[in-house]
C-alpha cells in the first residue's frame, strides 16, 4: 500500500468518496457544485489542509484530510482528521491504519505540531473501536457547533 499527497488530477475520487460518506453517514446528499469547490480550495491552498490518498496497485482506495487548529495553550497546532473514507471492498484490510501512521509519523517529525484530533460520530461504534486500537482516545470535549450552510443546514 503507498500513501501520498493529493493532487488535482484526484479531484473526482475525492468528491465520490466524500458523496458516498455523507451518504452512508449521514443520509445527506451533497450538492455536486459546492462538494467540487470545497475540494478545489484545498488541493489549491496547503494552509486550508491537505488530502492523502491511500494506493493499491496504483489505485486509490481510500482518503482523509487534515485541516489545522492552533493551540495556544500547547503553542502548537494539532491536525484535524476529516473526510475520511475507504472503499467498502477495502474495509478492514489496514487502509485507514496506514493512512493514520502516515500522518502521525509525519506530525511526530514536525515539532511544530503537537496533536492529532478527529471527531466521530457516537454511534458509529466501529469507527471508534479502530480509532481505539490506534492509540486515540476520547477527550474530554464535546463538539458543539453552529452551522450556516451545507447539508446540516438542509434538513
Amino acid at each position: 500500500m503507498k500513501i501520498r499527497a493529493a493532487t488535482v488530477a484526484d479531484l473526482a475520487f475525492i468528491a465520490e468518496c466524500n458523496a458516498a460518506l455523507a451518504r452512508e453517514t449521514e443520509g445527506h446528499e451533497l450538492e455536486p457544485a459546492v462538494l467540487l469547490a470545497g475540494i478545489r480550495a484545498v488541493l489549491g491552498d496547503p494552509s486550508l489542509g491537505r488530502y492523502f490518498l491511500a494506493e493499491v496497485d496504483s489505485l486509490p482506495v481510500g482518503q482523509l484530510m487534515t485541516t489545522y487548529e492552533w493551540s495556544d495553550w500547547r503553542n502548537g497546532l494539532f491536525l484535524w482528521i476529516q473526510s475520511v473514507y475507504v472503499l467498502p471492498g477495502h474495509r478492514g484490510t489496514g487502509v485507514f491504519r496506514s493512512l493514520f501512521q502516515h500522518l502521525e509519523d509525519f506530525a511526530r517529525t514536525d515539532p511544530g505540531i503537537c496533536g492529532i484530533r478527529l471527531y466521530v460520530d457516537r454511534s458509529n461504534a466501529r469507527a471508534q473501536e479502530v480509532y481505539a486500537r490506534l492509540g486515540l482516545h476520547r477527550s474530554n470535549y464535546s463538539v458543539m457547533e453552529s452551522v450556516f450552510r451545507g447539508p446540516e443546514s438542509h434538513g
